[in-house]
């Protein structure tokens, strides 16, 4: 069987390698793919990013099974091409996809079919968006709707931020971010307090089975400080997210999502991650969709996974997953992400990574922004690498990837000591 990823990341790193560990699985193709993949001899990359030519070389390769990495490949409908087309595809299709690519449509869903969420209100016009924060007062959080790469959410501490991420956002001093359809659109939320998860489950439209939890770090800074990234490392299991706090998970957010999807006529399949907001009385509250994997989280998940992942999304695409159950390693995997120079705000691209630790079974290196030309390995995005280890505790796992963080040369590498602190505290 030849498998297809979409995608050029971390996460797709983490996808392709478990994909070309799978017993029926021949060939593994990443498109467009990164410096990791281009240097594992059991991955292809494929220089394509069009969904069309995407679609005409998995039928030209005859591709058993296409799984998209990202969200932006989503929101432009290239499930929906590709099932068109006969081929079979991982992933929500694009009106599914809304859940993530429009804030404020996963917000009206949330409160038409009753989950949890933060209270929130929804602006295209500046001067309403500034009236709503100054009467509510900071701290607040405001989020651009759209696709904004998980750059699009400002937690303001004060309303001199909130005025000026509305500024931001709506375009008033600049280009602001992709707006989903038409004008821009700010959602301004109440702010939440409590500890932080990621709830990743598969779906095939109408069954769930719940992957491994796990919890992503967003500051750049160690001890949760400096501005929001993409995510600074990710550790699972998540101890946060407790049996109890489990089955009301199950029961409040995802069950009543993937039950309102297929009501609201979108069905959803894929990985639904719900970001969640747990307080200290265990109240579960969902903090945003992403229709995928994580990024890191999918690095550290896939790391734990030891049921065949091939076979799972087979059963996932034939609405099967009913008859599926996966195992997991007991130990604990933490991900250390070594950023680029500059990261978030300005990340600089191009220098050479000199020195890499080796793989084993304990400890994988998964690429995210690296090109490798004529046999030199550089930095090409913001997030370069994620470390990732299995220890027994989670400050051995985070002993072991720190480690062999230390081992990796590039000039200007930045990375967070602390990965796993609030697992260690507990």
């Amino acid at each position: 069987m030849k498998v297809l990823v979409i995608g050029g990341g971390g996460r797709e790193h983490a996808l392709a390698w478990k994909l070309a560990q799978c017993e029926r699985v021949q060939t593994v193709f990443v498109a467009p793919g990164n410096g990791g993949t281009a240097a594992d001899p059991a991955l292809h990359n494929v220089p394509i990013t069009d969904v069309v030519e995407l679609a005409d070389f998995a039928i030209a390769e005859k591709v058993a099974l296409t799984v998209v990495g990202p969200e932006a490949p989503l929101a432009a409908g290239v499930v929906d091409l590709f099932r068109a087309r006969g081929l079979r595809i991982f992933g929500p299709t694009q009106a599914a996809a809304q859940l993530e690519s429009s804030k404020a449509y996963a917000k009206d869903f949330m409160q038409r079919h009753g989950i949890p969420t933060a209270l929130y209100a929804t602006f295209t016009d500046a001067q309403a968006a500034h009236a709503h924060v100054d009467e509510h007062g900071a701290p607040i959080v405001i989020k651009a709707d759209g696709l904004a790469a998980g750059k699009g959410v400002v937690v303001a501490e004060t309303l001199a931020q909130a005025h000026q991420a509305i500024d931001d956002m709506l375009g008033i001093h600049g280009p602001g971010t992709q707006p989903s359809r038409g004008a821009a659109r700010v959602v301004i939320e109440e702010f939440m307090t409590g500890e932080e998860a990621s709830f990743i489950v598969v779906c095939d439209g109408r069954n769930v089975l719940t992957l491994a939890t796990s919890q992503d770090h967003k500051r750049i800074f160690d001890g949760d400080l400096g501005p929001n990234t993409g995510g600074m490392g990710a550790y699972s299991p998540a101890p946060v997210v407790t049996p109890n706090v489990h089955a009301r998970v199950m029961q409040e957010i995802i069950h009543p999502t993937i039950a309102g999807m297929a009501k609201d006529g979108a069905p959803f399949t894929g990985f639904l991650y719900a970001g969640l907001m747990i307080d200290e009385q265990g109240r579960p509250r969902t903090v945003e969709f992403n229709c995928r994997l994580g990024d890191p989280e999918a690095e550290v998940i896939l790391m734990r996974l030891k049921s065949d992942l091939f076979e799972l999304l087979m059963r996932a695409t034939d609405g099967t997953l009913d008859q599926a159950e996966l195992q997991w390693d007991r130990r604990i995997a933490l991900g250390v992400v070594m950023a680029a120079h500059g990261y978030p705000a300005t990340p600089r691209k191009g220098d050479v990574i000199s020195a890499l630790p080796r793989s084993t079974p304990e400890l994988q290196v998964f690429h995210a922004g690296t090109t490798l030309a004529d046999g030199v390995l550089a930095t090409s995005g913001g997030r370069v690498l994620c470390v990732t280890a299995l220890g027994d505790s989670v400050r051995q796992a985070q002993q072991l990837a720190l480690d062999a963080v230390r081992q990796v040369r590039f000039d200007g590498a930045q990375w967070r000591n602390d990965i796993g602190h609030r697992a260690i505290k507990h």
